[in-house]
């Protein structure tokens, strides 16, 4: 496998387990309410939980593409889908309220950069 895929996939792992990690601490501090979301505090309805499903499930999906696309499939699909989050995540910065959750997000945004340069680069 290419060293260039194997880059990849991991740059998208740690992508995701940022991402977990920062659920699981908002869980901890108390910084969320199962089944509601945000600051809300409104009941999730399907729609919305199967959005955010979706919207999750990018990161393990290009995992899968990374170590089974090669060439520029593999580089435009991870350039769209690395700058689709990284804006996702600018907009919602400043609706966490915890300085680990902002910290978190800045993190998973520097991946999303890492991942968007190395695809474009190689």
């Amino acid at each position: 496998m290419p060293d260039v895929q194997i880059k990849l996939s991991a740059l998208w792992v740690a992508l995701m387990l940022t991402y977990l990690l920062g659920d699981v601490l908002r869980f901890w501090s108390g910084d969320a309410t199962p089944g509601q979301f945000g600051g809300l505090k409104q009941e999730m309805i399907p729609l919305a939980l199967l959005g955010i499903a979706v919207l999750m499930l990018i990161p393990i999906v290009m995992v899968v593409a990374s170590v089974t696309l090669t060439g520029q499939t593999l580089r435009w699909i991870s350039v769209i889908a690395a700058v689709s989050l990284f804006a996702f995540n600018v907009i919602g910065l400043p609706t966490y309220s915890g300085l680990y959750d902002k910290f978190l997000i800045v993190v998973g945004l520097g991946w999303n950069v890492a991942t968007a340069w190395y695809a474009w680069t190689s």
